[in-house]
Formats: structure tokens, C-alpha cells, sequence
């Protein structure tokens, strides 16, 4: 009886040793791939080609920083104004999308540390009589920003006396500055710059570069993930100071950009 009973206990203690094994195996495997959300309609950040393709430097850095952390990369596109609902309801475990890193986001989601931190800009077209990127300068102005962005935060905040008109992204503001329904644009410097390097973009010019506000626009774009994942942060958050360190970062910084995007 004594010796049945050593057997049980032997065969349950061999029987859980296997399940906590196998549970931490099934743990381990779900790091083996990360599917990342972007909005893939803010070039030259994030861009879906008409292939299906996605392109642009927040894919190539997401492609580096899975290849650093022996990840296989999955791509999940989505509107912007609903990319974090998304996250926190598992559509995908991280946004690389140029999300910037504010105290009101980091209320429903964890950042990783930047990955890249440029300032806002204002562009106009080029007979605007606009002369500076002031709020005096655009009062009564028509200024167009993407919704639910640092840099519609910004205008409301720091440019109150424009008449602001907000898009679903940067695509239907560039047409509007372009054939003449609204008088400025705000964005990234980069997306404006890029976009005025293009045959669409000849209709305008960068009007200036903005002081940053740090409560409105942040501490510079990282990677978005569900509250409490700590181990995922943490393995991003590695991946990025190697990705630096080993010359990935520059080699992608310079394919898109003719200035270090990192920043200060």
C-alpha cells in the first residue's frame, strides 16, 4: 500500500514536471512571433503599396529589431484611430507606426524607449501669403492635421487661433493643401519634407520646423504594447540598442533619411 502510494506520487510528481514543462514551452513558442499593428498610410514611416506591400523605415526598423530577437515578424494593418483599441483587444501584440511617447497614451498602454524622435512642422503652398509658422501668422487660416496625433494635439493647444479641419490621414490633408481648401498643414518634418520631395508634394513648401512641446508631443516614437508584458518591453527595448550599436539602425536611418532621425 505504501509502495502503491510512493508509485502515485511518483507518476503525478513525473506528470506535473511534464505540464509545467509543456506550459513553459507554450510560453517560450508564443515569443517565437510577434504580430505587430501599423497604419501603413504615413510615408515615409509606414506605407501599404498598391502590391499589398508595406513598406518604410518604421517597417524596416520592426523587421531588424524581430530579426535581433529571433522572432518571425507578422504585419497587421490598421486606421490609425483605432490602433490602440486594437492592442488591447489582441490584434496584435505591438505598434511600430511612429507612435509617439505621451503621458495620456502611457495611461492605456506601455512604450518601449524611442526609436526615433523628430519634430512637428508646417507646410503652405507656395504662393501662401503665410509668412511664419506662428500662431499670429495662421489666424483664421485653415490648418489641416491627421486626428488623434500629437500634432492635432499641438495646433489645438499651441495654434488656437487657426480654424483646424482634422483627416483620417495625411492623404486627404495633401489633397486638400493641394488643390486649395485649406491654407497650412501640420505633421512630422520628416513625412512633410519627403512628401514635398514628390510630383504631389510640388504644390507647397516648409513653412518651419515647430518647438516640441513635451507634454503634447512626447518623448519621441516607440513601440506601443499591452500594459504588464514586461519580457516583450524588455526584449524591444534590447533589440533597439543593438540594432544602434551594430550599424543596422544607421544603415535603415540612411536608406530613407539624410538626417539621424534618433535624435537628441
Amino acid at each position: 500500500m505504501h509502495i502503491s502510494r510512493r508509485i502515485a506520487l511518483a507518476v503525478s510528481a513525473v506528470a506535473l514536471a511534464v505540464s509545467m514543462g509543456a506550459a513553459h514551452a507554450a510560453s517560450h513558442s508564443e515569443m517565437k512571433k510577434v504580430i505587430i499593428g501599423t497604419e501603413g498610410a504615413y510615408p515615409p514611416f509606414n506605407n501599404l503599396e498598391s502590391d499589398g506591400s508595406l513598406v518604410g523605415f518604421d517597417i524596416d526598423i520592426a523587421k531588424a529589431l524581430c530579426d535581433e530577437m529571433k522572432v518571425e515578424c507578422e504585419f497587421v494593418t490598421q486606421d490609425w484611430d483605432g490602433i490602440i483599441p486594437a492592442l488591447l483587444a489582441g490584434k496584435f501584440d505591438a505598434i511600430i507606426a511612429s507612435m509617439s511617447i505621451t503621458e495620456e497614451r502611457k495611461e492605456k498602454v506601455d512604450f518601449t524607449n524611442k526609436y526615433y524622435n523628430t519634430p512637428p512642422a508646417i507646410a503652405v503652398p507656395k504662393d501662401s501669403t503665410i509668412t511664419e509658422a506662428t500662431d499670429a501668422a495662421l489666424a483664421g487660416k485653415m490648418l489641416g492635421a491627421q486626428s488623434s496625433t500629437t500634432h492635432s494635439n499641438y495646433a489645438e493647444e499651441k495654434l488656437p487661433s487657426a480654424e483646424l479641419k482634422l483627416y483620417p490621414t495625411p492623404d486627404e490633408y495633401k489633397l486638400d493643401i493641394g488643390s486649395g481648401r485649406i491654407d497650412a498643414v501640420i505633421d512630422d518634418v520628416i513625412v512633410l519634407g519627403e512628401w514635398l520631395k514628390t510630383d504631389d508634394g510640388a504644390c507647397c513648401k516648409l513653412l518651419g520646423t515647430l518647438t516640441p512641446d513635451l507634454v503634447i508631443n512626447g518623448e519621441g516614437a516607440g513601440i506601443a504594447i499591452r500594459k504588464g508584458e514586461t519580457e516583450l518591453r524588455d526584449m524591444f527595448n534590447a533589440a533597439i540598442v543593438a540594432i544602434r550599436e551594430n550599424g543596422t539602425y544607421k544603415t535603415i536611418n540612411d536608406k530613407y533619411f539624410d538626417v539621424d532621425v534618433y535624435g537628441e
